[in-house]
């Protein structure tokens, strides 16, 4: 049985950062917007969807590698929210009155924060997994 290598703390660190600078960023888009609350509402709502469903998406890929079982329906549906989170966002900016590059801001931190969250959940697992390895005999 191999080891699990431990990720590097600098991976961590890149990995957390990249995670708050996204959602951080967002977020103070999303406050000094000019745009009614409902609005600001749903963009939050797609940006909390989307990381939650990158996360499910990260672990049940990991599980199925792993050999750990998941339902076909929960792996379904975790590639189906990851998608739609996106999807709702692209729908929602392309008929948004913004301009250009506040577009671009919102897509690319959006971007930014999924792949953080999945790369922060990947760094989590491995850890635990390298852990709990060295426990053992």
């Amino acid at each position: 049985m191999t080891q699990t290598q431990k990720p590097s703390n600098a991976f961590i660190a890149a990995s957390w950062i990249a995670l708050l600078a996204g959602m951080v960023s967002f977020n103070i888009g999303l406050w000094n917007a000019e745009m009614m609350l409902n609005e600001k509402g749903y963009y939050f709502t797609v940006l909390m969807y989307g990381l939650f469903s990158a996360v499910s998406l990260q672990k049940s890929v990991r599980d199925q590698l792993e050999g750990i079982p998941v339902t076909n329906i929960y792996y379904g549906l975790s590639w189906f929210s990851t998608i739609l989170a996106i999807l709702l966002l692209v729908v929602g900016l392309w008929n948004a009155t913004l301009t250009l590059s506040e577009k671009g801001f919102y897509a690319m931190s959006f971007l930014l924060s999924m792949f953080a969250a999945i790369a922060v959940q990947k760094n989590t697992r491995d850890m635990a997994k390298a852990e709990k390895e060295q426990e053992q005999p």
